[in-house]
């Protein structure tokens, strides 16, 4: 009997613990580590931001869904992964040994290396509920003394998505309000031009996104490097594609949404041999870390060289498809080992992406993620938003239910038209 440990319960870890649970015999056992007791649907925190969700709709209790069908759960944080005993040390000082470990863990969110940013400092986040609800709070005080907005992005962030998402939302609900000719937005970003998105462009995204910016009132700051933020004030230097700088300048606002950049969790980052510098864990072909050989990964923790060499530092984002493709390339290739066969299994790294804009949306298709592509797909349109409303209800439903079908393959690629990916 094998014991398979998956390290984190995001739309990348809970959908791989459903698989595991479905793909392997009986004999083996399946548990879930993380660090809260409820899942939360990251993709619509930018709804909460500005009160068109609340808690109760985007998170729910993870333990009695996984544990009628079979899977442990645990709710503590990992605080060391021995790889050499193969085992986990828990915050409350409990040990999990494993046979297998799959980290899917997420990124810790390092505001601290742009001083004063983040929740605890003078920028908003929606890279969690607890922001999102707390940039709620920010964005009613905006209301009642309406001014300056600052969207974006800080140097080294991966994902572009939501930053956008949340200025075309925040845009849409001003709007609703009679509030936009009050409140200036300006989007600031790490990318080298608009529609960048970590990925090179897909497709005409930097001519559509500049067209909606400007359709919308949003000017915007590229190659921006974010170097601290002052309660009402951003300092930013703004270099050319060469990475020369070309001047710094003071942004006065109001009210501030800024992503911030990604590292590896502490306990994941700090194994010798597992990790980049950054703490991303390095996976093969397979999904599999060549030094640690029963250590499996997917999502955002693990590692992705940029597409490209920008003046600012960004990443590769790692979006959902992609996600539960890595699932399942894991779980096939435990199964095949634990069958006494090789490893077989290789994901497909491409992204397809489902982005609100508050009243419309747009979708993109890059196939593969990094260039050159097969397909470079961008396109918008009302039915998007209405797609990601519905892909929201989808997903909870079937995260509830357990299922271990590849819920983007059967919904986003189905609505798309775009049938199985190979």
């Amino acid at each position: 009997m094998a014991h398979v440990v998956v390290l984190g319960a995001g739309t990348g870890g809970m959908p791989c613990a459903y698989e595991l649970r479905a793909e392997l015999a009986k004999e083996h056992e399946i548990t879930l580590i993380n660090e809260r007791e409820y899942f939360q649907f990251v993709p619509s925190n930018p709804w909460v931001a500005v009160g068109w969700r609340d808690r109760a709709s985007v998170t729910f209790d993870i333990r009695p869904y996984v544990e009628r069908k079979g899977i442990n759960f645990i709710a503590q944080r990992c605080d060391q992964i021995d790889p050499q005993n193969n085992q986990l040390i828990l915050a409350d000082g409990q040990s999990v040994s494993y046979d297998y470990l799959v980290i899917a863990t997420g990124p810790k969110l390092v505001f601290d290396e742009v001083e004063g940013a983040g929740p605890e400092g003078n920028t908003q986040s929606v890279c969690a509920v607890d922001h999102a609800e707390k940039a709620y709070q920010a964005y009613q005080r905006l209301l009642e003394n309406p001014g300056q907005v600052i969207v974006g992005a800080m140097p080294f962030a991966s994902c572009f998505g939501p930053a956008y998402e949340y200025a075309f939302i925040l845009d849409a609900d001003l709007r609703k309000r009679r509030m936009r000719d009050r409140v200036p937005m300006t989007y600031v970003t790490s990318e080298p031009y608009i529609g960048h998105l970590g990925l090179g462009g897909v497709g005409d995204s930097k001519g559509m996104l500049e067209s909606e910016m400007r359709a919308h009132d949003i000017k915007w700051i590229t190659n921006a490097k974010v170097v601290k933020v002052e309660p009402g004030k951003m300092h930013i230097e703004q270099y050319d594609d060469a990475g020369h700088k070309l001047k710094e300048q003071v942004l006065e606002f109001k009210y501030s949404m800024m992503l911030p950049a990604f590292r590896g969790v502490d306990a994941v980052g700090k194994v010798p041999g597992l990790c980049n510098p950054r703490g991303f864990v390095f996976v093969d072909a397979h999904q599999r870390n060549p030094t640690y050989r029963n250590i499996f990964s997917a999502g955002v923790c693990i590692a992705i060289p940029p597409v490209e060499t920008t003046a600012v530092p960004t990443g590769a984002p790692k979006t959902g498809y992609m996600i539960e493709s890595m699932v399942t390339a894991i779980v096939h290739n435990i199964s095949s080992e634990l069958q006494g066969r090789e490893a077989d299994t290789l994901a497909t790294w491409n992204a397809i992406c489902l982005a609100d804009m508050g009243d419309t949306g747009a979708a993109f298709v890059a196939l593969p993620q990094i260039p050159p592509r097969n397909v470079a797909w961008f396109k918008k349109g009302k039915w998007v938003h209405m797609a990601k409303i519905a892909f929201e209800k989808y997903f909870i439903r079937k995260m509830k239910k357990g299922t271990s079908e590849p819920i983007y393959e059967k919904y986003v690629l189905k609505m798309l038209g775009i049938g199985k990916l190979k």
